[in-house]
């Protein structure tokens, strides 16, 4: 194994795969970091930095201990039964649950947030025991269709699994960084919140057509996510200036 090691260690074609699994990691990681971000914003502010740090800390582990057993994660795409002419196998139904259930969380988040007299909310802050436990049940749930998309996608770039545990590491260290400046930017921002609901949105639908066997490029999902937030930030940098302006006009009359 140290042999091994060393040899990847001067070998450019290992240098360049893990420079593009980093980065494949750390861009599937937006998905699973937006979900935590908006979660964990639901509960009261003491537990939410431990919540995020939890969230991530489980996605950390179910991608170790994938890797520690890439036989069977890579059996997960064999068909284990064929409907509508598609073979579907175990990934397909993770995804497709994945995706459901990202539908589902996104759609009600958006309804509490439009409503005007919204109805009691799962993570109501009066019970932060069950809410605290409600998320992190949550943030498991797609931990664990994150992780295991995460690692076939890996498996398909290289077969060394030193070159996808340093991804995996990195990448979550990349989440763990952001988690608190990316949480605390949503929950300042009311308009972002409805932004990032629209992403997940998006990303449930891509995960329901992964797992009915039609191929969503990440590219296509990424660039409309990427085009949007820079829209919403010219609508805040807009904001912000008519802000500064009505502000100035109130002190000039104030004088």
């Amino acid at each position: 194994m140290p042999n091994d090691l060393l040899s990847l260690a001067f070998d450019p074609t290992a240098w360049a795969a893990l420079a593009a699994l980093i980065a494949m990691e750390v861009v599937l990681g937006i998905d699973n970091l937006i979900f935590i971000s908006i979660l964990t914003n639901k509960l009261p502010e003491a537990e939410r930095a431990g919540a995020r740090r939890l969230g991530i800390g489980l996605a950390l582990i179910l991608r170790l201990a994938l890797l520690g057993t890439v036989a069977f994660v890579v059996q997960l795409t064999t068909p284990i039964f064929t409907l509508f002419g598609h073979g579907f196998s175990w990934r397909d139904l993770i995804l497709l649950a994945g995706g459901l259930f990202l539908v589902w969380k996104a759609t009600k988040e958006i309804h509490h947030n439009v409503d005007p007299d919204p109805g009691p909310d799962m993570f109501d802050t009066r019970a932060a025991g069950l809410g605290y436990g409600a998320a992190i049940g949550q943030i498991l749930l797609l931990d664990l269709v994150f992780s295991i998309d995460s690692i076939i996608t890996a498996v398909g770039m290289t077969d060394d699994i030193p070159i996808m545990v340093i991804a995996v590491l990195v990448a979550v260290g990349v989440m763990l960084a952001a988690a608190t400046p990316l949480s605390n930017f949503i929950n300042d921002n009311p308009t972002i919140v409805m932004l990032a609901l629209g992403f997940l949105l998006m990303i449930g639908m891509a995960l329901i057509a992964e797992g009915m066997g039609a191929h969503v490029p990440k590219g296509y999902i990424y660039a409309a996510m990427a085009f949007s937030a820079m829209i919403e930030g010219l609508n805040m940098l807009a904001r912000r200036a008519r802000r500064k302006r009505r502000e100035a006009a109130a002190r000039l009359r104030a004088d």
